[in-house]
């Protein structure tokens, strides 16, 4: 995943009304109407931040007559869950080495 796609996962997940519907949508797809329920804002601020997850790729949406259903998509999770990751790798060999470092300087002042 380029950087640019990252960061604009990373933007979408600070929201916590955002981190809710793909918490929800994690049990299955959903309709705007249901999605918005638990919320206590206008519709349309609620649609944009439908928006802002699908520009990001982390939900799709299908329209069928008048009503459009949202569904997940783990795949922009999963690259950042990777990137992660790699994070915690470096800075767990980062940590390690500053622990071996300090236990050198400990013996050497004995």
């Amino acid at each position: 995943m380029p950087n640019q796609e990252l960061t604009r996962v990373f933007q979408a997940l600070t929201d916590p009304t955002r981190r809710a519907v793909l918490e929800r949508l994690t049990r299955g797809s959903a309709a705007v109407s249901e999605l918005a329920q638990p919320f206590k804002m206008a519709l349309p601020s609620f649609v944009q931040h439908l928006g802002v997850l699908e520009e990001c790729g982390l939900v799709h949406s299908k329209k069928q007559g008048r009503v459009r259903t949202y569904t997940l998509a783990p795949q922009p999770l999963e690259a950042a869950e990777h990137w992660l990751a790699a994070q915690r790798l470096l800075w767990e060999r980062r940590l390690d080495s500053l622990d071996d470092f300090l236990k050198t300087l400990k013996e050497q002042q004995r």
